[in-house]
């Protein structure tokens, strides 16, 4: 399951490219028979992170039969959550979950809380270095925290996050 990332007009982002292209070698090598794109689109947007997301993998010779999209999540819960339901419609939980180091803690985390026995598999090619890395980890870092005290789910829906730890949405 690869989590989103921003596209451009259809074309993945370095960061999305990234995840896309470890999953594709998890695929390659018999690790993840089907992968699962996620993200929904902004507004005024004519394609969806995961719409983008199995465009590229298909021009990278995964076959279509071989992914699913989830289109309609805005924020990591919301498309493990989603992903999950139809997951288990056909009988899958056990997943290999292709995000960005500094994300796989919470992933992992929400996984769980969404029912999904979820193991990570952090791109290592991530275009994020060096400030803007350690600025994430942070960021991160708390929301793991928060999120184990309160639940993944609350964390999501609080507006803004910073309502419930100062400093943790300006990070």
């Amino acid at each position: 399951m690869v989590l989103g990332a921003a596209q451009y007009d259809g074309v993945p982002s370095d960061v999305l490219k990234a995840r896309l292209d470890h999953a594709i070698g998890l695929y390659e090598e018999g690790i993840a028979p089907t992968i699962v794109v996620t993200g929904g689109g902004q507004p005024g947007d004519r394609f969806t992170e995961a719409q983008a997301a199995a465009d590229y993998l298909h021009a990278h010779g995964v076959p279509d039969t071989a992914i699913l999209r989830e289109t309609t999540g805005q924020s990591s819960w919301e498309s493990l959550a989603a992903s999950a339901h139809f997951l288990e419609e056909r009988g899958m939980t056990d997943v290999v979950l292709v995000s960005d180091p500094f994300h796989s803690a919470r992933i992992d985390a929400i996984a769980e809380e969404v029912g999904l026995n979820a193991v990570t598999s952090p791109t290592q090619t991530s275009p994020i270095k060096g400030k803007a890395e350690w600025r994430r980890l942070g960021t991160e870092t708390l929301r793991v925290g928060v999120g184990r005290i309160i639940g993944f789910r609350r964390l999501m829906r609080a507006e803004p996050v910073g309502d419930l730890v100062p400093g943790l949405a300006i990070l």
